[in-house]
């Protein structure tokens, strides 16, 4: 448990104990003025029933306040996954777009000079595929940097004691 909830458990239970010690003089009716009326009837009484009052409005709150992030940190993974998808789709189309206008672009410069030069159209090929397993690697690796990013940030959370939504197999 956290020093917090310890803290307040223990306030309560000397509440409670301050209350069941003193029930005599908690029941015992006062004059008490209400402004215009004066009524009598138990301040003790009252005043643990404000406190009670104020203890479960606190506790809604805080639940309110839970679920909200909650809430929250559910709809921007979701968003976070939808980017990525997105972000991995036009680099793939983006890929093959380049493959295809090099290729045309070769294709052009082989019919200029009349002739097949193999080994340039073999050469360059060649570099096209590097440079392509290259580009695959940077993305992975932004890919590794956005998801430890993520888990730091489902880290942090989890330090403050704030309850995560479950993981998909897809990571997120």
């Amino acid at each position: 448990m956290k020093l917090r909830t310890v803290f307040l458990l223990f306030v309560f239970t000397l509440v409670g104990a301050f209350s069941a010690l003193n029930w005599q003089a908690f029941t015992t009716p006062t004059t008490l003025s209400l402004g215009l009326v004066q009524v009598e009837a138990p301040l003790g009484v009252i005043m643990l029933g404000i406190i009670a009052f104020l203890a479960a409005f606190f506790l809604i709150f805080v639940v309110y306040v839970q679920a909200s992030a909650l809430f929250d940190s559910r709809r921007h993974a979701q968003e976070l996954q939808l980017n990525r998808e997105l972000a991995d789709k036009a680099e793939a189309s983006r890929f093959t777009e380049l493959r295809s206008f090099l290729e045309g672009e070769l294709h052009k410069l082989a019919g200029r000079s009349g002739a097949t030069p193999v080994a340039s159209e073999a050469a360059i090929l060649e570099r096209l595929d590097r440079l392509e397993k290259e580009l695959l690697t940077a993305l992975e690796q932004s890919a590794n940097s956005v998801a430890a990013c993520v888990g730091e940030l489902e880290d942090r959370l989890e330090n403050k004691g704030e309850v995560l939504p479950a993981r998909r197999p897809g990571g997120f």
